[in-house]
């Protein structure tokens, strides 16, 4: 997973860095006015291992997810 800035230009996300390979598929977060996303350090080393997991395929489909969600109450 990479993680990229960029500002729209004429309509088009215009990624600052290096670009992204052609054909990727792309998440975009669209802030608001002077609206800024921040992490602190626990919730930032939950998410990194969360994106670890996902990257090694360690995931369960949708249906299991509510299944298991509805078997907490």
């Amino acid at each position: 997973m990479k993680v990229a800035s960029g500002k729209v230009v004429a309509g088009k996300i215009v990624v600052e860095g290096a670009p992204l390979d052609e054909g990727s598929t792309v998440t975009v977060l669209a802030l608001e006015d002077d609206e800024t996303f921040e992490l602190n350090a626990d919730a930032e080393a939950a998410l990194l291992v969360a994106i670890g997991e996902a990257d090694r395929g360690d995931v369960i489909d949708g249906e299991q997810f509510l299944s298991d969600l509805a078997s907490r109450k």
